[in-house]
């Protein structure tokens, strides 16, 4: 629009004749179209921008593009970089579905109940696996767990609050997808107890004094040792920073701005072309009738 707009981009097709007063603009829709796709291609076009409005918006245009591209160029390089980085392994569905990576828990524990007493498939399966494997995946305490998980091709099962324990304490060890059962801790009491319902009512209380927050991350998240003077728990990584991201408006909204911002300023360029041009040829014209 501004193409056509604008009176310097109209020109003699045939610079080397006298045509008279025929012009004609380069800039048509399917030549306009060339233009932006052969920008946007990167391999330049063979149409020229004559007037400094249609500059401004080639320069704008090229910038845009080039920022597109190669925003799109690096995401698409670091998606495919951190899908090979990235786990086979993601959920329990997937570690049931290999025979690479084996797979055990606590002997006699309680996620080792849980697997065998478990009617979903997955377990189930991912049972038989482990109580039917030579050498025996089972271990006697979470500490030789741990061990064969640093020894590589292992992955061990245990509950939430110890497995957050020991990844919190060593950088090395890693927590690969969500809870697969949920339970909680009490306190058990004999039957009718009097005590049963006081002790509910104070575990309640510290849960809404948010103490039981308090304690977990002081024994949990205690980052420094006082006396050591040493990091005790690894630092907080985001899980999302191990996944690429998609590009959205929010990372290159910016360069959409200075489009916007850049077209206006070419848009008020062209006005002023066609009023300058206009002032022009209403003189011409003056002077003409004044000598004729």
């Amino acid at each position: 629009m501004n193409n056509g707009f604008s009176p310097h981009e109209w020109a003699n097709p045939h610079p080397c004749l006298d045509t008279g007063f025929v012009v004609q603009n380069d800039f048509t829709l399917p030549n306009s179209f060339w233009f932006a796709v052969g920008t946007l291609m990167q391999q330049g076009s063979d149409l020229n921008p004559r007037a400094a409005s249609t500059r401004i918006i080639g320069g704008i245009w090229w910038f845009f593009s080039l920022i597109i591209i190669s925003s799109y160029t690096a995401n698409l390089a670091a998606f495919l970089t951190v899908e090979r980085m990235a786990t086979p392994i993601e959920n329990a569905e997937d570690l049931a579905d290999q025979s690479t990576i084996y797979f055990g828990t606590l002997k006699g524990g309680s996620t080792m109940t849980f697997f065998r007493d478990s009617n979903i498939e997955t377990y189930q399966k991912m049972w038989r696996y482990m109580e039917s494997k030579e050498p025996s995946v089972f271990t006697a305490t979470y500490k030789e767990g741990v061990e064969r998980v640093k020894k590589g091709n292992y992955a061990f099962l245990c509950e939430s609050a110890m497995l957050d324990y020991f990844v919190q304490r060593d950088c090395n060890l890693t927590q690969i997808g969500g809870l697969i059962d949920s339970k909680g801790y009490g306190i058990a009491t004999p039957k009718g107890s009097r005590w049963r319902d006081k002790i509910s009512q104070a575990i309640l209380l510290l849960h809404e004094k948010s103490v039981m927050q308090m304690l977990y991350d002081k024994w949990w998240k205690l980052e420094l040792d006082e006396g050591l003077g040493q990091r005790l728990v690894c630092p907080n990584v985001d899980p999302g920073l191990n996944k690429a991201s998609a590009l959205n408006v929010v990372n290159i909204g910016g360069v959409f701005v200075v489009l916007l911002c850049g077209l206006s300023f070419a848009i008020l360029v062209a006005i002023v072309e066609f009023l300058v041009k206009s002032r022009d040829l209403k003189d011409q014209k003056l002077k003409t009738r004044f000598f004729s």
